[in-house]
């Protein structure tokens, strides 16, 4: 079964108040097949026994649309809809209501949610990776979601991950080169770049296509603790304990895949993961995407359906992020804090009043330079304006 309609039959959860039931998904989906099938005899009578391309025709088109990346998206939002029942007009209704509170369109939330519940299918069903500690009150309601690349990790994620598979020889020569180029790109100007960002994910959907999920997963620990774990940025791990020694889940949010993502959750021991999804099916990537790419916007309609499943009140949230792409994210929630910011976001932040945080050693070390330069400049000055003062008063002493 596609991870998009198992991602709904596994949910159990809630969208605030509204149950996931599978039952609803088969009952819908049987309507949907005789509705189907009276129409194409409808119009097979019609035109005189050409019943069986006709029939074939609607079926293909209707029923078993071809798996494209539009289509994977529309099968997300339908059932989406559907597993939001107990009927169709107060699903429309809860949907339309959660979508005007997050100033997001029933569409884009739709989209969410197949990124929530996508997420959970890879976690066999689970939302939450890590129990919360028993000795530690909880508060309901709050929470912090963290960017992955660049303000957890030194670097980006996905190509330090493809990196890894390359190592293991899951691409060619040619392609390692490519991502080299892109991960030295990404941290000597420490802004992303969406062109590259995009291609990525496609190479990715493609590369593991035909792939055991679980081997990927495998290597994805592999690959955390050979490489990844060293990259964390003590400041932003220390934030996010913070956050759970409060009581408070902690969630990353990242275009990175979402198997990858909760493996550094997990081994963090943060909540969940939110991730770009890639569909599975008898166990083995498909090469298509499932919800939408967990980059810009997406990540607000994504945390827009983890808050109503989850129950969080946003204004009590706190949302970290290094990149400007990540505004519309930034400013959905009460206290928005800039970690490694790019020069974009900076200056975002200086209009906003947004806190920034920089944990990056080479980001320090040049302005500690400048800072001297700056000291140093300052003393000559001084020490110029001194040396005139006392020129002039040396003069007035002879006459």
């Amino acid at each position: 079964m596609p991870r998009s309609a198992s991602a709904c039959e596994a949910a159990c959860g809630k969208l605030g108040t509204v149950k996931f039931e599978p039952r609803h998904l088969y009952t819908a989906a049987v309507a949907q097949y005789e509705r189907a099938e009276q129409t194409a005899g409808r119009i097979a009578r019609a035109i005189n026994g050409r019943a069986q391309g006709v029939y074939r025709e609607i079926l293909s088109r209707r029923v078993f649309p071809a798996r494209g990346e539009s289509a994977q998206r529309e099968a997300g939002e339908a059932s989406a809809k559907i597993a939001l029942q107990p009927t169709v007009t107060e699903a429309d209704d809860r949907l339309g209501h959660a979508a005007r509170k997050h100033s997001v369109t029933r569409e884009q939330l739709q989209g969410g949610i197949a990124n929530v519940e996508g997420a959970a299918a890879a976690a066999r069903g689970h939302h939450h990776l890590n129990v919360p500690d028993p000795n530690i009150p909880q508060d309901p309601g709050a929470a912090a979601f963290f960017d992955v690349d660049n303000t957890l990790i030194r670097g980006a994620s996905i190509l330090l991950f493809a990196r890894g598979l390359a190592k293991r020889r899951f691409f060619t020569v040619g392609q390692i080169v490519g991502f080299a180029w892109k991960q030295l790109k990404f941290q000597l100007v420490g802004e992303e770049n969406a062109g590259d960002i995009s291609e990525g994910r496609d190479q990715a959907l493609g590369f593991v296509k035909g792939r055991e999920e679980s081997e990927v997963v495998a290597l994805a620990e592999e690959i955390w603790a050979a490489t990844i774990a060293e990259r964390i940025f003590p400041g932003t791990r220390e934030l996010a304990d913070m956050h759970l020694q409060a009581g408070q889940q902690v969630w990353l949010v990242s275009a990175t895949p979402v198997q990858l993502a909760q493996v550094i959750a997990r081994e963090l021991g943060f909540t969940g993961a939110l991730g770009t999804v890639s569909e599975v099916k008898d166990g083995k990537f498909t090469g298509q995407m499932v919800g939408d790419l967990l980059h810009g916007p997406g990540k607000k309609y994504a945390v827009a359906a983890l808050a109503e499943r989850e129950g969080l009140d946003l204004q009590r949230c706190t949302a970290y992020s290094d990149s400007v792409n990540d505004v519309p994210l930034l400013s959905m929630v009460g206290t928005a804090v800039t970690v490694n910011p790019d020069s974009a976001l900076r200056s975002e932040a200086k209009k906003r009043g947004w806190e920034v945080r920089d944990y990056r050693r080479r980001k320090r070390a040049w302005q500690r330079v400048r800072n001297s330069a700056s000291s140093a400049k300052s003393s000559a000055k001084y020490a110029g304006n001194r040396a005139r003062i006392e020129a002039l008063q040396l003069r007035g002493r002879r006459r």
